[in-house]
């Protein structure tokens, strides 16, 4: 049985703690510092992006072998005006440059904790997308968030985390100037 870690009990912590909740998925909620479960499979990194650098420090070893999700959006918060990583690069390409005996994928950063806690975006189930290399931890990711009831969409390789980090961006500045709900996700019909 596939065990996740959810470092991170903030908003997006607590609505993947829901959708496994609801799959019937075992899972950990991982406060900042405490130790992952020997068992574990999946770790999400429910944090923010400027979070990242010390999470990685913290549990750069523990994460070789394991398929480590990140969700963060790399929105620069001062001006709301752009992405903080390099125009060529996405912050989980960074992630997977650090953790290189892991398998990084990109998911649930367009999607806001509402929608996932919920399980839907306007009576459909809520749409993950996901951006990775590894088609195994795809499978493995997609199995556990499916079985919450939400609907998962292979986005591509990795290199389509920066195009998944911009959609992200564009619903934070949508929701921001208050066009559309912060309880909202793209849904794919």
């Amino acid at each position: 049985m596939t065990h996740v870690s959810i470092i991170g009990t903030g908003n997006m912590g607590g609505a993947l703690d829901a959708v496994l909740t609801r799959g019937g998925v075992a899972h950990t909620l991982v406060a900042k510092g405490a130790a992952l479960p020997a068992d574990t499979d999946i770790v999400v990194l429910a944090v923010p992006y400027g979070a990242v650098a010390d999470v990685l420090a913290t549990y750069g070893d523990a994460l070789t072998g394991k398929v480590v999700v990140d969700l963060t959006n790399p929105v620069d918060f001062e001006t709301f005006d752009s992405l903080v990583v390099p125009a060529d690069s996405s912050a989980a390409a960074e992630i997977a440059a650090a953790l290189p005996g892991a398998s990084v994928l990109k998911a649930f950063n367009t999607t806001f904790a509402g929608a996932l806690a919920g399980g839907t975006v306007l009576e459909n189930p809520t749409t993950v997308l996901v951006a990775g290399d590894d088609a195994d931890a795809k499978a493995l990711l997609a199995d556990a968030v499916s079985a919450g009831g939400l609907t998962v969409v292979d986005a591509g390789s990795l290199k389509r985390a920066r195009e998944l980090e911009a959609l992200g961006f564009l619903q934070i500045t949508l929701a921001a100037a208050e066009k559309t709900s912060w309880a909202t996700g793209f849904q794919l019909a």
